[in-house]
């Protein structure tokens, strides 16, 4: 049986039903096509589902679509407004900060909820927040120019 919630995801209002056991991802990628949220380890572990769940990085593949009912969702499809990239974004590719790209929307996605709740985190505090993100291709150093950029800024 279904459930009805209503939820904001990406600045709009969605009534949607859900199964008890769907999660996020699954209701983003497969119902609602914002296919930039992927799945890497289905248990939490690589951070390439993540999504912020009211200014908060979650991963999706975690979370119960259930439990996105009243939360403000925002996903890699919604960062970037009026044709205009994000300032994360803009800086992953001043940075060139991926490779194979299959991480990138997670790690940005981090990247943005840590530089929404620490405006100016030190290099530290940046690979400890990221430390729940993982890159096969090994862009950590990359990833943490951009951050530093966007830190001092």
């Amino acid at each position: 049986m279904d459930i009805a919630i209503s939820t904001t995801i990406n600045g709009r209002v969605h009534d949607l039903s859900v199964r008890p056991n769907q999660t996020l991802l699954d209701l983003l990628r497969d119902d609602l096509s914002l296919k930039g949220s992927v799945e890497g380890c289905g248990a939490g572990v690589c951070g390439s589902c993540t999504v912020l769940v009211d200014g908060r990085p979650v991963s999706s593949c975690l979370m119960l679509a259930t439990n996105a009912a009243g939360k403000k969702i925002t996903t890699i499809e919604g960062l970037s407004q009026d044709g205009k990239l994000d300032p994360v974004q803009e800086a992953f590719l001043k940075h060139q900060a991926f490779q194979c790209g299959y991480c990138t929307p997670g790690m940005i996605m981090a990247v943005k909820g840590l530089l929404l709740n620490n405006p100016h985190p030190t290099e530290e505090q940046a690979r400890d927040y990221l430390s729940g993100n993982l890159c096969r291709c090994g862009t950590y150093v990359e990833v943490l120019a951009a951050v530093k950029e966007l830190a001092t800024g």
